[in-house]
């Protein structure tokens, strides 16, 4: 008998964890479809299969359940992005595309609301943080070596032609293929990067005497 009780504490370790993905997966599915004043924690419970006592226990509070399910999120975009190969323009593109695939229409979902609720901006803020800390590092062999203004240039097109607002443009709102999305996206960052022309190497403009 010694030997079934921690056979018996696995076995219920493992329904617990089990039980918190699955209204994690419900919470996101939620968030994904409902503004987040309209997703209660009793839908929550209800899509999940468990009480809302259990809901509360496991995650606190609807905040908290929010909380648990934008760093699930970006812990799973952050590890197909990190994929993407360091230099090649044409990998990390595709890289990109495969993402905004998968998650591109859940984050869309929110950015309207950052405005109003505070923790869907803080998870929308700390996203481009992260996008603009992507792209220099994927994209950094290709900048260009000269005037700081050049480069902060040239990043900064490189962070607007990736942006989930091209990608959304394109694939959405002009219906574009998967395909052609891809192929508009890379020639745009190929210009840019200087893989499909000449790059820029002086300064123009007020950021001449930046």
């Amino acid at each position: 008998m010694r030997g079934s009780r921690p056979y018996r504490m696995q076995t219920r370790a493992q329904a617990s964890e089990a039980t918190g993905q699955r209204i994690l997966a419900m919470a996101q599915q939620l968030f994904g479809e409902l503004l987040y004043d309209q997703v209660s924690l009793q839908a929550v419970a209800e899509s999940a299969g468990v009480t809302v006592q259990t809901v509360l226990r496991r995650f606190t509070s609807k905040e908290q359940l929010f909380a648990a399910v934008t760093q699930w999120t970006s812990q799973q975009i952050r590890l197909t992005r990190e994929q993407a190969p360091v230099g090649e323009g044409t990998g990390a593109v595709r890289n990109l595309i495969d993402t905004y695939e998968r998650w591109g229409d859940q984050v869309l979902h929110r950015l309207p609301q950052e405005q109003r609720t505070p923790a869907i901006r803080e998870a929308t803020e700390a996203g481009r943080r992260y996008h603009q800390a992507w792209v220099e590092r994927v994209f950094g062999p290709f900048l260009v070596d000269g005037p700081t203004c050049v480069r902060q240039q040239q990043l900064a097109q490189l962070v607007a032609v990736t942006d989930l607002y091209m990608w959304k443009v394109l694939r959405r709102d002009l219906r574009r293929s998967r395909e052609e999305t891809e192929r508009a996206i890379r020639d745009l960052v190929h210009r840019i990067t200087g893989s499909g022309g000449e790059q820029p190497r002086s300064c123009s403009g007020d950021s001449a005497s930046a």
